[in-house]
């Protein structure tokens, strides 16, 4: 056999080699961050559900008065802010003002 040919595929052999650290390293970066995103994903599908059901039970009901449908509003005390209230009222609320 040729040395000089046998070097040359000696070195390409370790080039390849150190490439397929590196390839193996930037797979293992992409993974792990792949799995942080998904657990961001999680995290936001529940804090948007979570908000969904807070705005929900925020929201006034609607009601029946004489057989029409109507929004209930809440009573106003201290606890109740008017951003409570549906948007319709707090326009009214503004126009007063």
């Amino acid at each position: 056999m040729d040395p000089e040919l046998l070097e040359r595929i000696t070195a390409r052999r370790a080039e390849l080699d150190e490439r397929e650290a590196q390839l193996a390293k930037q797979l293992a970066e992409v993974g792990a961050a792949r799995d942080e995103l998904a657990v961001a994903e999680r995290v936001l599908e529940r804090m948007s559900d979570q908000l969904a059901d807070e705005r929900t039970s925020i929201a006034p009901a609607p009601g029946q008065v004489g057989g029409r449908a109507v929004m209930m509003v809440p009573h106003r005390t201290p606890e109740v802010e008017e951003a409570m209230l549906p948007p319709d009222y707090q326009r009214i609320l503004a126009v007063v003002r």
